[in-house]
């Protein structure tokens, strides 16, 4: 049975160009790319649960394999790109009390829109 999933943008840019160099359609690129991951996940070279471990701190990253090393890397490049819930709630809460929520391009304090106080 046929399942929809959302992808980004920039994912599914990288799908139609590979797909597009590989002469595959969409669907058929992003299920190479599964079994690829799947055959990597499943080879001797990568060991999912100590990524995982890694990314909980429970493992240092020198002792990853390359393999597994490429995927911690893009496991907490894409985990430090978004904002926690925590993270969320406490610039909610500065922007409530009309505080500074952030910084600009050049590095100046930005504040909950309509308001002048200060930080």
């Amino acid at each position: 049975m046929a399942q929809s999933v959302k992808l980004s943008d920039d994912v599914m840019a990288s799908v139609r160009r590979e797909a597009d160099l590989h002469s595959r359609s969409v669907a058929g690129q992003i299920t190479h790319w599964l079994r690829l991951g799947r055959a990597i996940e499943q080879s001797g070279a990568y060991d999912h649960t100590r990524v995982t471990a890694a990314l909980e701190g429970r493992l240092d990253t020198v002792e990853l394999g390359d393999e597994e090393a490429a995927a911690w890397l893009d496991a907490f490049t894409e985990k430090m790109s978004a904002p926690s819930t925590t993270e969320q709630a406490f610039f909610a809460k500065r922007q409530k009390l009309g505080r500074g929520v952030g910084l600009d391009a050049a590095g100046n304090l930005i504040h909950a829109a309509g308001s002048d106080a200060a930080a």
